[in-house]
């Protein structure tokens, strides 16, 4: 689909919530254009001291001096009649929820959303995460026109970036965000150009989603191949973090792992099965050692292999499960 005609007077309300929301509004704002009014989720408690705490899109806001809309009900009478206050004719969805037909539907020129994917692949909340656990060696962002599905829309723009072997989630994440406020920054400018085509999303057998990752998403199965651990374990750090159990001296407690690398080998060893010197700790598993570079004790701060081995003893059947 094509749209050409003369340039139009962007008005834009932008809806985020995350850190990889911000990188776009700050984007959108460096280019000059007219952000009338952001959307984000209410102040909700959180941390150990359940203290109240603001978006990181909403402390962005609030240091530019920009109307906040923080409405707990997307449907509410009180905040549709607030929103075609601000005469919007464009809206940028970047990392937010769902939105009803009535809103995305209000604008002249539409509703586009950043998706940190090659889309029609990783559909869904958690696309970086799932992107590194797979194993692949190359993703992109995608800007598209919301639709009444999740991540169907017709494609409007995409850009490619490489996924190292050292990345992990936190290193991605910040590429993407960087990519992908330029992608929205382009996306903009076409619309406002009156010169933006979309093309419906292609359709695949083999598309893989992203679906929202939970406690249970990110407990290691030691009994899967070298490269699956290790994948999963790049996917989810340093956010959410995968875990296991360390057994030792008879007790079990839980211990997440933020960082690893592979030793291809052949071993006759049970999976699981620690080995460690004053320096260094692996773990047997199908294919080789994974070295455990930083892990986090239960109830301890995040710490280097070396800093838990100083602290640790360990028993000659110490594994992990």
């Amino acid at each position: 689909m094509s749209t050409k005609s003369k340039n139009k007077k962007l008005r834009i309300v932008f809806m985020g919530t995350p850190d990889f929301a911000v990188g776009s509004l700050q984007s959108i704002l460096d280019a000059g254009f007219n952000v009338v009014g952001v959307i984000t989720a209410p102040d909700r408690p959180a941390g150990r001291g359940r203290k109240i705490q603001k978006s990181a899109v909403k402390q962005f806001a609030e240091e530019h001096d920009l109307k906040i809309l923080q409405p707990t009900n997307l449907k509410d009478e009180g905040f549709l009649s607030d929103l075609k206050s601000l005469r919007v004719n464009l809206q940028v969805v970047v990392a937010f929820r769902m939105l009803p037909k009535v809103i995305w539907q209000m604008p002249e020129y539409g509703t586009f959303n950043l998706h940190a994917s090659l889309l029609p692949q990783y559909r869904g909340a958690a696309p970086i995460n799932w992107t590194i656990i797979n194993g692949d060696t190359e993703t992109g962002v995608t800007t598209f026109f919301i639709d009444d599905k999740i991540d169907t829309g017709n494609i409007i723009l995409q850009k490619t970036e490489p996924i190292f072997q050292e990345d992990n989630v936190g290193t991605l994440h910040d590429r993407l965000m960087n990519l992908g406020a330029k992608l929205v920054v382009e996306t903009c400018e076409q619309i406002e150009s009156g010169n933006v085509s979309s093309t419906p999303q292609k359709h695949f057998q083999n598309l893989r989603p992203a679906h929202k990752i939970y406690k249970e998403t990110c407990k290691v199965d030691w009994n899967v191949h070298i490269d699956q651990i290790h994948n999963l374990i790049r996917g989810l750090s340093p956010y959410p973090t995968a875990w296991t159990y360390l057994i030792n001296n008879g007790k079990e407690e839980s211990m997440k792992i933020y960082k690893t690398t592979m030793e291809n080998a052949e071993h006759d060893h049970s999976v699981g099965k620690l080995f460690w010197d004053k320096k260094e700790m692996k773990v047997a598993v199908e294919g080789g050692y994974l070295q455990l570079l930083e892990v986090q004790l239960s109830g301890k701060r995040k710490m280097t292999i070396r800093e838990v081995l100083n602290g640790l003893t360990l028993d000659k059947n110490a594994h992990l499960r």
